[in-house]
């Protein structure tokens, strides 16, 4: 039988010097349970184009992603350029998706989930819609602290103090990047064996907040349009004015120096 305490990494490639795992979703999924059942913990990030235009100008949120246990490409760009410099990532990993598998995962084992962030009341309308889908998931608690309170130490322990009460397994984060990473880094040394993961505006997704892109948008890598018609002045320096320039030289840039797999 195989030894439980044996660590099995995932494999990966380097894009633009950023350690991304070759893995699917499913994988990803079963990677996750796989280690909580050897009583092991960490940090996913899903790295979309922006995280990696970010982490090129951020030492900080490079750190933190080299720093991470689980780092997958939710952004389509990163898939199509692994391909085009010849190390092709198996499938895109969107952290919109994975809140759906690894809760119905979660559910079949007997692991409880905690829902930490979000707009207003999105953490609670999510945990009612996840239990709808799987009933069999435990909840082990909500929480949507105010705006700022990240920034307040007190605050900050209030907040750990309850989810250490709730004692979960698995805790999605929805502060927005990096808000998000930043606390996850401070905190997750408190439980050292939970998997923590940054979900974005994935709370309001699930609660149904916020409407996605239509599935064709998703598969052509234009659910950034959607969201753009969604939020314009909110979005749009990020998509148009570093999103396009940067993903044009992220394509260019793979297909004329292909890497080596790693």
């Amino acid at each position: 039988m195989p030894d439980p305490t044996t660590q099995h990494p995932l494999d990966h490639i380097t894009l633009r010097g950023i350690r991304l795992h070759a893995v699917t979703e499913t994988g990803c999924v079963e990677h996750l349970i796989r280690e909580l059942d050897a009583g092991r913990g960490g940090w996913v990030i899903t790295p979309n184009l922006d995280h990696l235009r970010r982490a090129e100008n951020d030492p900080e949120f490079r750190q933190m992603l080299d720093e991470a246990d689980v780092v997958v490409a939710d952004g389509t760009p990163l898939v199509w350029a692994s391909r085009l410099q010849g190390t092709p990532l198996p499938e895109r990993v969107a952290g919109s998706h994975l809140v759906w598998s690894l809760a119905q995962e979660a559910a079949k084992n007997g692991r409880s989930l905690y829902l930490l962030g979000g707009n207003t009341g999105a953490a609670d309308k999510a945990a009612v819609e996840l239990k709808k889908r799987y009933p069999d998931l435990v909840i082990a608690g909500t929480d949507c602290p105010e705006v700022g309170f990240d920034k307040n130490p007190d605050r900050i322990n209030e907040v750990m103090k309850k989810m250490l009460d709730a004692g979960p397994d698995i805790v999605y984060v929805g502060l927005g990047s990096p808000k998000q990473e930043r606390l996850i880094r401070q905190v997750r040394v408190k439980l050292p064996h939970v998997w923590w993961i940054g979900v974005g505006i994935s709370l309001s997704f699930i609660a149904g907040d916020v409407r996605r892109a239509p599935r064709g948008l998703q598969k052509l890598g234009l659910e950034w349009l959607h969201r753009l018609m969604q939020e314009p002045g909110r979005l749009a320096k990020r998509y148009l004015v570093q999103g396009l320039p940067f993903a044009a030289r992220l394509l260019l840039g793979a297909a004329l120096h292909p890497s080596d797999r790693k």
